[in-house]
């Protein structure tokens, strides 16, 4: 496997974030948790990979998202407990309890919370970056790319070559209808036709790490491929038969992928069973 020992760093961040979305839908579930879940399980491999990235370039970008954004909180560093504590409406939150599911932030790692409008972290995010000159990563979904505001974001970018990375968590859905149904462009060639580097690719770790070389030189967009595994909110399944990019990069591991996995599990079971004492 190329790239092991990166990987291998990739999957135990992308543990993490598997678990804690694991013991989130319990609570969830048992309504412990009773606003608006957004959970990143079957996504987490896209902000795991990019995390590593940004350590081996050794810049400590800005970083903006929307909703399903618990596993860029973890990737890039966010104090657990804290995220945990937002869930249950804690002072103590990473947003002090304010911001919910949808708009987690920390100064610590440079992340901005989220203002409730589908896609306004784009422009924002774009401004800032333009403002202030910093490595900047971008997230969206693929429903926030067909946002008006979006596109001229992406075009004024690209007019003065900002240090960005727009990260298109791609899932095909917004909320259950398909792509198809919603457009007949992609927005990887949108990028492309505003003179942005756009490219599409799926959520193997190998495959975006093919770009590490290109990233905050110039704006660049990436449409990664990927399958949320739970619902567009709270706790539930729209299929089972959903491809799982975590499941299915741990088991190339083999016995260290299961050691990983197991250690990560017990490592958020005890940090959920630690703050929700607290209560």
């Amino acid at each position: 496997m190329k790239n092991k020992q990166l990987i291998t760093k990739v999957l135990k961040t992308a543990a993490l974030c598997r678990h804690f979305e694991i013991e989130t839908y319990k609570n969830v579930e048992n309504k412990i948790i009773r606003f608006p879940v957004y959970l990143s399980a079957g996504q987490e491999l896209i902000s795991s990979t990019l995390s590593q990235i940004v350590k081996k370039l050794k810049v400590k970008p800005l970083i903006f998202a929307q909703h399903r954004c618990h596993s860029i909180y973890i990737s890039f560093g966010g104090r657990i407990e804290k995220l945990i504590d937002e869930l249950l409406g804690k002072k103590t939150g990473c947003a002090y309890g304010m911001g919910g599911s949808a708009s987690i932030q920390s100064k610590e790692i440079n992340m901005f919370g989220h203002d409730g409008h589908m896609g306004t972290q784009v422009p924002i995010g774009v401004g800032a970056c333009f403002s202030s000159k910093k490595p900047t990563i971008i997230f969206l979904g693929d429903a926030s790319a067909e946002e008006d505001y979006v596109i001229s974001a992406l075009g004024w970018a690209s007019f003065k070559k900002l240090p960005i990375v727009f990260v298109v968590e791609d899932n095909n859905l917004s909320i259950l209808t398909e792509k198809k149904i919603r457009r007949n462009w992609n927005i990887h060639e949108v990028a492309k036709g505003l003179k942005l580097k756009g490219y599409n690719l799926n959520d193997s770790p190998n495959e975006i790490l093919k770009y590490k070389s290109i990233l905050f030189k110039e704006p660049v967009l990436l449409n990664i491929e990927t399958n949320r595994l739970f619902w567009h909110s709270g706790a539930g399944k729209d299929s089972d038969n959903i491809f799982d990019r975590y499941k299915y990069e741990l088991n190339k591991l083999g016995r260290q992928g299961f050691k990983i996995d197991q250690s990560s599990k017990t490592t958020i079971k005890k940090l959920w069973q630690k703050q929700l004492e607290k209560q």
